[in-house]
């Protein structure tokens, strides 16, 4: 695919994910809703943190170490968040 065709995509992704976390926290459908609400929300998060580091930072073209060092530190903070928002539960 042609690089500005992977840019317009991934922007396009971007911007409808931002659009629908958004319309959630307005709606209060996150708000206690529970684990499930927040789950997705996670996902969306590390769909967009994905689609940043493959296209934004170039790392589709990177060896492997670079790119799985990024995308590990991105599961690692969001299983960071994840793990203090069940202990805050607690």
């Amino acid at each position: 695919m042609h690089e500005a065709r992977w840019l317009n995509l991934a922007w396009g992704l971007l911007l409808c994910a931002t659009a629908v976390t958004y319309l959630l926290g307005e709606a209060g459908l996150v708000v206690g809703s529970g684990a499930w609400a927040l789950a997705g929300l996670g996902a969306l998060t590390l769909l967009k943190g994905v689609v940043v580091v493959q296209v934004f930072l170039e790392m589709r073209h990177a060896p492997a170490l670079w790119r799985w060092l990024l995308l590990g530190w991105l599961g690692l903070v969001l299983a960071l968040i994840a793990l203090a928002y069940v202990i805050g539960r607690g």
